[in-house]
């Protein structure tokens, strides 16, 4: 046999877990946006159901609460009890948002770090592995 030949049917631990876990973490990448798009068509479809419902419900309603004849002071103190209700919602919503993306600008930023002591580490490791087989070989010789 060759050195040739059995250099190409060398199979390396490190090779294998590198190309399974290289060909696991792309199947992963290739899924994400299309689980986001699905997630976020169900939050749409649910958001338009509650839309649709208080539509078919102002339908129903109106001709009923027009002839009651409510005093129109009493239905403007409403609309503005309602307006301030809405407006903290909204906030909240902007709130949380800028809130998550923060936080995901975070993880990201901490996943670059640990990359970084990572790529040091195996650099130092490497380095170590190194010193180690060559003071093997030179015991040998």
């Amino acid at each position: 046999m060759s050195v040739q030949n059995n250099s190409e049917n060398h199979v390396s631990v490190c090779d294998i877990m590198k190309g399974s876990t290289s060909e696991i973490i792309k199947k992963f990448e290739y899924q994400i946006p299309s689980l986001v798009q699905n997630y976020s068509n169900l939050y749409t479809a649910y958001l338009h159901l509650f839309d649709n419902l208080f539509g078919t419900c102002y339908i129903n309603e109106k001709e009923f609460f027009d002839k009651l004849n409510i005093d129109q002071a009493i239905l403007k103190q409403i609309k503005n009890n309602s307006d301030s209700i809405k407006n903290r919602y909204i906030e909240n919503i902007e709130i949380t948002t800028k809130f998550l993306d923060e936080q995901v600008k975070l993880r990201i930023s901490a996943i670059q770090s640990f990359e970084n002591l990572a790529h040091v580490m195996m650099d130092s490791y490497a380095k170590t592995l190194s010193q180690f087989n060559r003071s093997i070989n030179c015991s040998k010789c």
